[in-house]
């Protein structure tokens, strides 16, 4: 398989994105075992790591997972500094309302986000859809069906940054640089995952499942024929 053309195992990511890092600066960051700095060094090589691996299996870093990256180096940054908390809670919003901003803009160029994000072709037949979209003269129907999808992306990221913003103003309470901040941190983070990325995962299923609906009805495709299928493997001699 083409490396770039690889899925990311999504098991494998949250266990190095957020579990790992989650369980030392709760567990390790204590002056009695680790330390405050120690501890978020550790915990922030998780992902750092997994994303030079990952980037190194696979030869593609996409536009969010670039910013993923550079959240994970601003947080180390912030905290060894010891800036004050309320940076982290910045930061935390900025980076998806970044991605939001960024979905829009990309609708004016000639790479929308929103194709790489949703209409791709890891997900759907691209090259069956556009023959189809051709021979039914829906072009401009379907861009205006991308548009939509685009907002409801961008919506879902403007969401992520407001709890985002909300969970650390909530959680952050001790001084950067301190075992109660990254006991914080690290509760902040696992609860990342059901306070924020499922309801933003909802909608953007909801913008895919949109989408979908929306090439059927101006295709005429079945989803069968929509969604990319695995090419049937090729029989032994």
């Amino acid at each position: 398989m083409d490396k770039k053309n690889a899925q990311e195992n999504p098991f494998i990511s949250l266990l190095f994105n957020i579990a790992i890092p989650s369980l030392i600066l709760n567990k390790l960051s204590t002056a009695e075992r680790l330390g405050p700095v120690k501890g978020m060094i550790l915990a922030l090589s998780f992902p750092i790591v997994y994303g030079i691996w990952d980037f190194a299996k696979r030869r593609h870093i996409s536009f969010i997972s670039g910013l993923g990256f550079i959240s994970i180096l601003l947080t180390g940054v912030f905290t060894l500094t010891e800036l004050p908390v309320e940076w982290i809670a910045v930061k935390e919003a900025a980076i998806p309302s970044l991605i939001g901003i960024a979905i829009i803009v990309s609708m004016r160029t000639q790479s929308p986000l929103v194709k790489k994000l949703l209409y791709n072709d890891t997900i759907i037949n691209v090259d069956l859809v556009e023959s189809r979209l051709e021979s039914t003269h829906h072009k401009q129907s379907f861009e205006r069906l991308l548009a939509q999808s685009s907002y409801l992306l961008a919506g879902s990221f403007l969401i992520s940054a407001i709890l985002n913003f909300v969970l650390a103003q909530v959680i952050l309470k001790s001084p950067t640089g301190t075992p109660e901040f990254n006991e914080q941190l690290g509760r902040m983070h696992a609860l990342s995952w059901p306070v924020i990325v499922i309801p933003s995962m909802a909608i953007m299923m909801f913008a895919l499942f949109r989408l979908m609906k929306g090439i059927k009805n101006l295709t005429g495709l079945e989803t069968e024929e929509v969604l990319k299928t695995q090419e049937k493997a090729t029989p032994r001699k």
